[in-house]
Formats: structure tokens, sequence, C-alpha cells
């Protein structure tokens, strides 16, 4: 076997579950689920349409590079998301969701010679860090800052792993805080990357989530703001999962410098990342259409906005920027926050610090847990309801 899969550890909902052994949970109470951040809102109906049309393509095997249509309709959306031109030929790729092409892509870009390093936030997505450890290379964990919405610090990066670093993943808005990165922060990455020559993979797939006026700037929306039209080094990771409610289509598209792309073609090509025609026909009608997403967003911001007061008057928490996780700060253990609350109030929630790793002593998502609040409005807020009765019993006990 492949030694380094002996490195890999166990996933969050693993880890979760070995935590909840022994619980039993009240039966009185409906169990309520705010661990999992998949989405839970009816798939538009023309979507599924166009997939049940589109079923004489399970007759042909799909071109990895992707029909035209698709790339014609990627290329849209980001002209009428970002003001971006690209080229659909060789700026855009369509890929299987966004997580499998996280960890292919780091696959294809990473050297591990000369002790690589793939360097990413934390907390992070833990897919950064199998991506990283099967590529060969050491994750580096780059600090975060809590008084700061969990911002990174990247001067607290040595300037030695800086020179190591192969790949940078970010996420932007940011899973679990919300946090959208600002232009100033895109520009001293980019300036890093030019120094140092490593490669930036922005993941963006909660980017059409969002609760402020002005939407979440994009990584290549802040590289064509400063006058980085080519892109280089920059490829964004974007899904239809959130933004249309169809984690189960697997469907996303990667674009960014051409010849990166090239070869992550190249890569796919042999891994056998092709997108079914079917699920290509859905995607297309997917992304030409603008109304379903602000309809989502809609229903998004209406439960945020009575959810999180409810739980802000208990807990350290506040409207995020963008995504669909509250990031609460807790009393205490996180894990025992989180096994208590399901064994006296039936609802799950996720401990921060499964969500990062201990560096220097220091866990950055201790005391901390996720709550995605992906269900109806009204769940969500019996939920909140529980939540707030939890804690205050913790304060008070009887």
């Amino acid at each position: 076997m492949n030694p380094l899969l002996h490195k890999l550890q166990p996933y969050p909902f693993e880890r979760l579950r070995h935590l909840f052994a022994g619980v039993t949970p009240p039966r009185d109470l409906r169990p309520i689920s705010l661990g999992i951040g998949e989405p839970k809102h009816p798939t538009p109906a023309f979507i599924e349409k166009a997939l049940m049309e589109s079923l004489a393509g399970l007759s042909v095997y799909p071109a990895t590079a992707g029909e035209p249509a698709l790339k014609q309709a990627c290329t849209g959306w980001l002209a009428r998301r970002y003001g971006l031109t690209l080229d659909p030929a060789t700026q855009v790729l369509p890929v299987n969701g966004s997580r499998e092409a996280l960890f292919a892509f780091a696959q294809t870009v990473v050297d591990p010679a000369h002790d690589a390093v793939v360097a990413c936030p934390n907390p992070f997505y833990q897919i950064y860090e199998g991506a990283a450890l099967l590529a060969g290379a050491t994750p580096f964990y780059a600090p975060s800052d809590p008084a700061r919405n969990f911002a990174i610090d990247w001067d607290q990066v040595p300037e030695d792993v800086w020179a190591r670093t192969r790949l940078l993943f970010v996420c932007s808005p940011g899973n679990p805080t919300g946090a959208v990165m600002p232009l100033e922060e895109w520009k001293r990455l980019f300036d890093l990357s030019d120094r140092y020559g490593f490669v930036i993979a922005s993941d963006e797939c909660y980017s059409e989530i969002y609760f402020r006026d002005e939407p979440p700037l994009g990584g290549l929306q802040a590289a064509a703001q400063l006058g980085r039209t080519d892109f280089r080094r920059l490829v964004a990771f974007t899904s239809l999962s959130k933004r249309s409610n169809v984690p189960g289509l697997r469907s996303g598209f990667v674009a960014g410098d051409a010849a990166i792309l090239k070869q992550f073609l190249l890569y796919r090509t042999y891994h056998g990342g092709a997108m079914s025609p079917v699920v290509q026909a859905a995607s297309v009608a997917a992304w030409n259409d603008e109304a379903h997403v602000v309809d989502n967003r809609a229903m998004y911001r209406q439960k945020f906005a009575e959810v999180t007061p409810v739980l802000a008057d208990v807990m350290d928490v506040a409207l995020p920027d963008a995504s669909f996780y509250l990031w609460a700060g807790v009393q205490g253990s996180d894990e025992d926050f989180a096994r208590d609350l399901l064994a006296q109030y039936n609802v799950t929630v996720l401990p921060g610090s499964y969500l990062a790793r201990e560096v220097a002593g220091r866990n950055p998502g201790a005391g901390r847990v996720r709550m995605a609040l992906v269900a109806d409005t009204a769940e969500c807020l019996e939920a909140a309801q529980r939540i707030a009765r939890f804690v205050r019993e913790r304060r008070s006990p009887r």
C-alpha cells in the first residue's frame, strides 16, 4: 500500500462519530444536525428537468476538457459575476465538484523534491492537508488570529517555509469562519507568489452565499484589479453544490492560468476526471440562470437574520461575511460542548478543534464549534433555541 496513506488523519466526521459513541439523545426531541455543510434547500426544478432531458448523453464517452457549451456557460458566469473575460478553450476546465479537483490539483502541481511544502490556513478544509500529504509534501498551517475573525497572519510564515512552498490553498469566503479576503491581502499573496514561485489555489465554493450588499471578492477578480490579467500562478475553484443546491450533481469548474490548466487537463485525462454529458447539460442550465441563486441567498439571509440573534445572546458569535456557517465560541472544551448538547438536546454541531491542527501548543479551533445552517429556517431556529437553553443551563447548573 502507499505508505503516505498512513499520514492521513481521521476525517472530522469520523472523529465526531467516535465522540458520540455511547451517547443516547433524548427521544422526545427530533434530531437536528448542524454538523455537516450539506445544502438542504430544494434543487431547482429546471436543473432536474435539464438533467432528465439529457439522458441520451449516457451513451457516449465525455471529453475531459468539457463541452464548449459548458465552458461558455462558465466563462459567461465569470463575466457577469466578476466582470472577467477568460478564454473558454484554455482558461476553464470542468471538474466533478471542487473537492476532488482541489485534491487532484495538488497531485498535478506539487514537485515533492527538495522538501516541498503545501501551505494552508488553520483552521482549514481537511482536503488541503490530505492533498498535500499524498502529493509527498509537508503541510504548513499558517497561523490565524481570532481577534481578526481568524484572518491569516502571513507575516508569521517563515521565509524558509515560503522558499519551499509549491502550493498555497486559500479559502474565501472561508470555511469555517465565513471571512472574505480583502484586496490588500490578495496583493500580499500575489507578491509572495512572485517572489517564491508557488501556485495559489483559491477555493471559492461559498462565494454566492453572502449577507452584505457587496458580493465577496474573488481571487481572479482581485488579480484583474491588480493588473494580473494573465492570472499567473493562480487557479480558482468553484462549485454548483452550494450555489444551486446540487451537492449530489458533483459539478464545478476551475479557471485561471492557462499554462497550469493545460497540465491539469493532462493529469485529469489519465486520472479519469471527465464529467458526464448528463451532468454537463444540467450544469449549463444552472450556470446560465441567476434568479434561483438570488432566491437561495434570500433564504439564507432570512435564516441567519432569525437565528444569529438567538445564539449571539448567549454565545460569542456574529453574522459572518459569507458562507452558511456560524463559528461560535463556547466555554470550556468544544468536544464536551458538542457531546453534551447531543445528549441533552439532540442537536449536532462540529467541534472547532476538528477543523484545525495544533501548532506550537495551540489549536486555533479549540473552544469553538461550527454550525451549518443548511436546513430550513424553522428547523435551524428550533436548534438555536435548544442551544440557547443548553448554554444557559450550563452557566446555571441545577
